[in-house]
């Protein structure tokens, strides 16, 4: 699901629109969430497009300078996404809120708020579903945020929080402050509170997604259990008679490195090492589709596999 670039589309055509509408309505009212959630979706709108461009950049082939390729593009312009949203999109709305906790003003018109809000929400609700489409196709039995937690196709989870997060925030505007609450009490506070509250909202997101990135950039690896199918799969091969801890790195959502350090048989001849290594590699590719690099050294290991029990 490396880049997958259909829930981008998705998002950036939604939140063009969205923006606009927004930018509209907080001139008409004057509302401070209102042009918070249009800085938002205007964020939103240009961490799609880095991120297609990170998807572009990513699919490079590799060369001398790069001799493993571009991969860790996408991960680097997920980084500048989050750090993105983290400075414009929660910056920005938790400044504006405090502006209008300081400096109160009346909304006029809120209509257009109820409008822009309900179809934002509809916009970003089926942006949202596609997003969350594609990334259950890879989700498999884990609950979403461990699969969210998890996940190294950091071009969709951004899409899935930053769809999350307006959905959210578009609540937060419609359902508790500057609309109803707002206009009930007509308390002018409640429209400053709903920007702080949208602003806190996306530092938090950014965060969490800063940190996801951060693993992959320093440099990740498989999952424990993702490291077990390997192990088994050295443990079960009768030509293997020891091996060490496998050492993997991601360099991309579909790019994962495998190093082994095996001792083969002392009877085999190099021919028939070279089958076993084809045949251990095939296995792994097979188990684990993400794999495309595996280098195998055959080597002496003290350690020996124990009936019974994997090394």
């Amino acid at each position: 699901m490396a880049g997958n670039k259909k829930a981008i589309y998705g998002a950036v055509t939604a939140n063009i629109a969205i923006a606009i509408s927004k930018f509209t309505a907080a001139i008409f009212t004057g509302s401070s969430t209102m042009l918070s959630e249009g800085i938002h979706s205007l964020v939103d709108t240009g961490n799609g497009i880095l991120l297609l461009f990170g998807i572009k950049k990513s699919k490079r082939p590799a060369d001398d300078e790069h001799p493993f390729g571009y991969g860790n593009e996408v991960y680097f312009w997920s980084f500048i996404v989050a750090v993105l949203i983290f400075a414009l999109g929660g910056g920005v709305a938790l400044y504006e809120g405090i502006q209008h906790i300081i400096h109160p003003k009346e909304i006029t018109d809120a209509i257009w708020n109820y409008v822009v809000l309900i179809s934002a929400i509809v916009f970003e609700g089926s942006s949202l579903y596609i997003a969350l489409k594609e990334f259950n196709k890879t989700r498999g039995d884990a609950s979403f945020f461990k699969a969210l937690s998890d996940t190294k196709d950091t071009t969709t989870a951004a899409v899935v929080i930053e769809d999350s997060a307006a959905v959210s925030g578009l609540t937060i505007a419609i359902a508790l402050l500057t609309l109803i609450i707002g206009q009930i009490t007509g308390i002018v506070y409640f429209d400053g509170i709903g920007s702080v509250l949208i602003g806190l909202l996306l530092l938090g997101v950014s965060t969490f997604f800063a940190i996801e990135c951060k693993s992959l950039l320093i440099g990740e690896g498989l999952s424990k259990k993702e490291i077990q199918k390997i192990t088994d799969i050295l443990y079960n091969d009768e030509d293997v008679t020891a091996y060490k801890k496998p050492l993997t790195l991601f360099f991309g959502p579909d790019e994962v490195l495998v190093n082994l350090n095996v001792n083969f048989k002392d009877d085999l001849v190099s021919d028939e090492i070279e089958k076993i290594v084809d045949r251990l590699e095939n296995k792994i590719k097979k188990e684990i589709p993400a794999v495309n690099r595996i280098f195998i050294e055959a080597e002496t290991i003290l350690t020996r596999k124990i009936s019974g029990k994997k090394s």
